[in-house]
This record gives C-alpha cells, structure tokens and sequence, in this order.
C-alpha cells in the first residue's frame, strides 16, 4: 500500500516538473508571423503597438510569475499532504477542524495578490480605455458575416463592406479564411478611433495584433483605439458566436505610411462612391 503510494506521489511530481516548461515559456512568442495566427506558433502573438506591448509585459512579468508560484505552491502542498497526512503515516486522524491562524493566513494571501495584480492592471486598463485625440476615426458595423466600415466626411466620406475572399478568389500572398475583398486602410504612427457597433447580432470586433478586442452590439456605441506603429496588414476575426458563417467572418487592416493613405483616400472614395448597404445575407458563401 505504501509502496503504491509512493509510486503515485512520484508520478505527480514527475507531472509537475514537465508541466513547469509550458508555465515559463508560455509568454513567449516563437516563430509567429505579425498580424496573422502562425501554424506552431508558440506563446501571445507578435504586437505592434504600445498597449499591445504593456498589456504583454503586465501578462509575462506580473501574472505568469504569480500564476506559476500559485500554481507549483498547490502542487506541492498537495504532494506533502499525500506524503505527510496518509493512512499509514497517520493511523489515528487528527480530530482538528478548525486553526484560527491558518484561516487568517489563507485569506489575507489571496487578497494581498489581488491587491499587487489591481494596481498594475487598473494603469494598463486606463491606457486601454481613455482614447487620444484621433486623427482618423472610423466606424465599424458588425452584420451577419461581414463587416461595413464607414469612413468620415473628413476622411473622404465613403464606406464600404468588407467580406472574405472564397477559396477560388485568392491571390499569391493571400491567407485563406483571413484575406478580404477590401483591405481597410489606417495611417502607421497615428492614432484611430474605432466606433464599433452591429445591425443584427453581437459581434466582436478584434485584432490581436493591435491588442483590440470591442464587442459590437446592436443599438449601442462602443469606442476603442490603436495606434499602429508598423506597416504591413493585420488580421483578425470575429470573436463572438454569432451565427453559422461566424467562422468566416475575418477582419484585414492595412497600415500604410501617410503619404499612401492620402492616396488611397483619393482612390478609395472614387471606387465606392455611391456604394449603398449590402444586403443582410449577401455574403452567406455557397458551402
């Protein structure tokens, strides 16, 4: 009886000292690709802007470290109690229910980590939530499977939807089930206000590599911001359930130096003058 015991305690070590890699290198992000999800890609995706970088750094320097410590501290108490409190070690059970001080030291613990986590947390959030003054703003639409965007009188005043390139239609340098018929086009190093909101369902309107994440809902104005400090497309997708194409439903952002923007503006409002709305299952594919 002992012996399995012992057996089963080296066992759950063993499972600990291998789960121990997976906690360190979590954080860490290995052989990803900017602003696209990378086949084998290990850890929080490449970003590109500055909330992006302390939203990781809170994650790699504050939580991993007090998760791991959480963590390894459970494995091995559970370990010595296995160890230390069996039927064979402890023949007569201790009669103890209840230890005053050890109910006190379990308590404050917990509160004293959520306190240390709260005060970096609510700066970063902070960061997160108060938006710059915006040199471009644009408004975003979340519809059954695609997304309208809805550039200002300003910026050109045009808008145009934004739907996922079948199969059949993709290009050398397209990613399937990410690539877009149209690219929305922002300026690098300068700030975008994102007003996101939907016409039939909640959605999520997210780009990991900006580090946005802004839930579209119907009859409601949500407002977010980036600022992109590296040129290059961006991907990214829907992150709410929100119906059968919810799957096929991605998102692609150009980031383009000012001078192209500019050009692009020019362009952009000549090719979708007029465009009127999309219908409400226009972009359902044929599957």
């Amino acid at each position: 009886m002992l012996t399995g015991k012992r057996q089963l305690i080296r066992r759950a070590a063993l499972a600990g000292a291998a789960f121990i890699p997976v906690l360190l290198f979590a954080g860490l992000a290995a052989a990803q690709v900017e602003g696209q999800p990378t086949p084998g890609g290990v850890g929080l995706p490449p970003t590109v802007t500055e909330v992006g970088r302390e939203t990781q750094q809170f994650y790699n320097v504050v939580l991993l470290p007090i998760i791991t410590f959480i963590a390894l501290s459970v494995l091995g108490l559970l370990m010595y109690v296995a160890w230390r409190f069996n039927e064979n070690a402890n023949p007569v059970p201790s009669k103890l229910t209840h230890h005053t001080g050890l109910e006190i030291v379990w308590t404050l613990v917990p509160v004293l980590i959520l306190v240390f986590i709260a005060i970096p947390s609510f700066r970063l959030l902070a960061h997160q939530v108060e938006i710059p003054a915006a040199k471009v703003t644009i408004k975003v639409t979340g519809n059954q499977w695609y997304w309208s965007y809805k550039y200002p009188e300003d910026q050109g005043g045009f808008g145009f939807d934004q739907v996922m390139k079948q199969d059949a239609d993709l290009q050398p340098g397209d990613v399937r089930l990410l690539s877009v018929d149209n690219e929305a086009v922002v300026p690098v190093n300068e700030v975008v206000k994102l007003q996101v909101t939907a016409s039939d369902v909640i959605h999520s309107f997210t780009i990991p590599a900006f580090t946005v994440r802004m839930d579209a809902v119907p009859g409601r104005l949500n407002e977010t911001w980036f600022k992109a400090e590296k040129e290059g497309i961006y991907y990214g997708q829907c992150s709410k359930i929100c119906g059968k194409d919810h799957a096929f439903m991605p998102i692609a952002i150009r980031v383009v130096s000012w001078e192209k923007y500019q050009e692009w503006l020019a362009e952009a409002k000549k090719k979708f003058a007029g465009a009127g709305p999309r219908q409400q299952f226009a972009a359902v594919s044929a599957r």
